[in-house]
């Protein structure tokens, strides 16, 4: 169900409301979470191999580093590519996937250790770290600029006619 966030009373089904239009923005808030949403805390307590128990570690995310241009692949390739002849060799032009595989870095917080280690969690459109605990409602703003004789037509179930900020505005 979508509600107007600032209002507390029920919504008529079936019914169509029309509001002129505002100039402030409106709030939504839907009951819904967005989904492959991955939220990771930023310290994790799990075994340290170092360390031989478990300790409190560090969570990053790992980023691939810069191409080295003197690994032999990349020296082979630029003598191959330089003088004339064009391109020599095939560009890969067919991305099938549309998300990466998310790789956290963990680092042992002991001042005497601070060994580093992989960990690979599973594909995600939208990872985070250290993001708020839990989100129980997805918030949203239609913003209305229009401040003439128009009308908009807000479809059943959305908006309620008691709400009491927009009582005023309402036909």
């Amino acid at each position: 169900m979508v509600a107007v966030s600032h209002c507390s009373e029920e919504v008529h089904p079936g019914t169509a409301y029309k509001l002129p239009l505002l100039a402030f923005p409106l709030s939504f808030c839907a009951d819904i979470a967005p989904a492959n949403m991955v939220n990771v805390p930023k310290t994790r307590r799990t075994f340290c191999k170092k360390c031989g128990k478990h300790q409190p570690h560090k969570v990053t995310q790992y980023k691939k580093g810069k191409d080295s241009l003197y690994a032999q692949g990349k020296r082979r390739y630029d003598r191959k590519q330089s003088g004339y002849g064009g391109q020599t060799k095939p560009i890969f032009r067919k991305k099938a996937k549309t998300t990466k595989k998310i790789v956290l870095r963990l680092e042992c917080v002991e001042p005497n250790c601070r060994s580093k280690r992989m960990l690979a969690i599973k594909r995600c459109k939208h990872f985070e770290l250290g993001g708020d605990k839990k989100r129980k409602v997805l918030s949203f703003e239609i913003g209305l600029t229009c401040r003439g004789n128009c009308e908009l037509t807000v479809p059943q179930g959305i908006l309620n006619s008691n709400c009491s900020q927009l009582k005023k505005q309402l036909p």
